[in-house]
């Protein structure tokens, strides 16, 4: 299996290519990172089976969705065993106005990014989702004003 230590130039190449542009096809890739479409498709196959591409996905536009705010929300539960977080991480799942959700060293216990469509949409989901999370004693929200960076590609 290939290894972190053994990714050459051309592996990069390609995972930066991909980061930035999931859909390209393979002979576009190969022309990107100079490779031939044979090679190219060699390598790809490596890096999928070695889980360093672990899969591809379609980036939404939130605006365009009706969900052009975000908040980010420090929650801090009344017990930090095992049961507790794993309940509250079970039922962080099913709720899809949460968009990600961090266990945290420090103070809070976890960091929830949430989307939403206004304030009135985001005073229901912290009612009515976020207090109600198994074992939430505190809640802190931070809203964003305007996104500065966004990406989804690591630095390779």
């Amino acid at each position: 299996m290939l290894q972190l230590a053994e990714l050459d130039d051309r592996d990069r190449a390609i995972l930066r290519e991909l980061m930035a542009e999931g859909r390209l096809t393979n002979a576009e890739l190969a022309e990107r990172v100079h490779l031939s479409a044979s090679a190219c498709l060699r390598r790809v196959k490596l890096l999928e089976e070695a889980g360093f591409i672990a899969g591809y996905v379609m980036l939404a536009d939130a605006e365009k969705l009706g969900l052009p705010s975000v908040a980010y929300v420090l929650i801090t539960l009344d017990q930090q065993g095992r049961a507790s977080l794993d309940a509250f991480e079970r039922a962080v799942t099913r709720h899809p106005e949460i968009l990600e959700c961090h266990l945290l060293a420090g103070a809070a216990d976890y960091l929830v990014r949430v989307a939403f469509r206004d304030a009135a949409h985001f005073e229901r989901i912290h009612t009515d989702v976020l207090t109600q999370l198994p074992g939430v004693s505190r809640l802190q929200s931070t809203m964003t004003l305007r996104t500065v960076k966004k990406t989804t590609a690591l630095p390779v």
